[in-house]
């Protein structure tokens, strides 16, 4: 089988074994080559944060003021809602469990590559970035109000063609170096001797992301139940087909046909279906919402950074308006949150490398979970629209 045919997750799960079985005996100076790889790679996500923020946050913006009125603007609002929830859900229960789970901290010295057992690069190039990520956030909003407001639609076409460039970069280069990047990451983690401690943070913090994923589904249905007078179970369990679709394809977007016909099975209104489930495969990332706080948290423990509950409150703020502009891609979600990551967090090049790989590592439960907390909008929405027609 080519390389290029095994599955983004196949072919992280294949770096991470290589790396931690090829770290235990190649010489230095073979590690050295993917530390300097990494280090360029590691540069040009730097760079390409910035436009990559206003890439996909302006045009976005500018789509959702030119929308279909009040149906969307209410469904966007209960979305942002629902991945704000989602967010601060996570960050109370992981504050009451992490701190009993994760007990050892990794040395930071050895994986930043500043003590003398850390792998060297060769060499570096530097490629600063053209604005820091909060200019490019404030660009972003600026232009992306602007857009809606406007009647022309030159510009608006021009920042779509843009999203279109930032998204074939990340599909097309980031993507795929990825894993290049990860066994380089784990190779140099296994020569240093933290490796146990990396897989076991793995396991334990996956672990606790999966038990909430369900809980968050079970309160999204609950909710949505109550609203709609519909039993909660028996929706989500409608749902199901739309979830273990989205455990294969770990795309929402990929997804839409089977979570609709999910949707209709509910008895949910064909036209409110239509409209809903398309709009929240883009815009609803709950899941992934999930996944980026509390992977976040576990890292800051992890590195022993203290956590300030105002600082994270912002950022799950930041995180739900970047999940709305996030690309439909394997892995777009954790692409688009990087740079407030960096900004607000303080995360580090080798933080970063740990976030993507423990995040892609779930991507498609994330998936899963934002597509059939889809299904739970839908049925609000289905009964807000029976309510004022009449």
């Amino acid at each position: 089988m080519k390389l290029s045919k095994i599955p983004l997750l196949g072919r992280v799960v294949i770096a991470i074994v290589s790396g931690i079985i090829l770290g235990q005996f190649v010489p230095v100076w073979f590690a050295r080559i993917f530390a300097t790889f990494n280090d360029l790679f590691g540069n040009f996500l730097s760079f390409i944060i910035p436009l990559i923020i206003l890439g996909l946050v302006a045009p976005a913006i500018g789509e959702l003021g030119k929308g279909a009125g009040r149906l969307l603007l209410i469904t966007t609002v209960i979305a942002y809602m629902s991945t704000l929830f989602s967010g601060f859900f996570t960050f109370f229960s992981c504050q009451a469990v992490f701190p009993n789970i994760i007990t050892g901290a990794i040395d930071t010295g050895s994986v930043q590559g500043i003590d003398e057992g850390a792998v060297k690069t060769f060499f570096s190039i530097g490629m600063p970035p053209i604005m820091d990520v909060m200019s490019a956030l404030i660009l972003s909003f600026c232009i992306g109000i602007g857009l809606s407001l406007i009647k022309g639609d030159t510009l608006q076409k021009a920042f779509s063609d843009f999203r279109d460039i930032v998204t074939m970069i990340i599909r097309t280069v980031i993507i795929p170096l990825l894993p290049i990047y990860i066994f380089g990451m784990f190779l140099s983690i296994s020569i240093t001797g933290q490796v146990y401690s990396v897989i076991m943070l793995f396991l334990k913090v996956i672990s606790v992301i999966f038990v909430l994923h369900i809980l968050l589904l079970v309160i999204q249905y609950v909710v949505a139940g109550a609203i709609s007078r519909r039993h909660p179970l028996k929706a989500l369990k409608t749902m199901l087909p739309a979830y273990m679709t989205a455990l294969g394809t770990a795309s929402s977007a990929a997804t839409i046909p089977v979570t609709l016909q999910c949707a209709l099975n509910n008895k949910i209104n064909p036209s409110i279906a239509s409209f809903v489930i398309p709009l929240c495969a883009t815009i609803h990332l709950a899941g992934s919402a999930m996944k980026i706080v509390g992977f976040s948290l576990a890292i800051m423990y992890f590195f022993g950074i203290p956590v300030d509950p105002g600082t994270f409150i912002g950022f799950i703020f930041m995180v739900g308006i970047t999940m709305i502009a996030a690309p439909g891609v394997p892995g777009g979600a954790i692409m688009a949150a990087i740079g407030i990551i960096q900004s607000m967090l303080g995360f580090n090049e080798q933080m970063i490398g740990l976030m993507i790989t423990v995040y892609i590592a779930v991507d498609s439960f994330g998936t899963a979970c934002n597509v059939t907390g889809d299904g739970a909008i839908a049925l609000i929405m289905d009964k807000w629209a029976g309510t004022s027609r009449t």
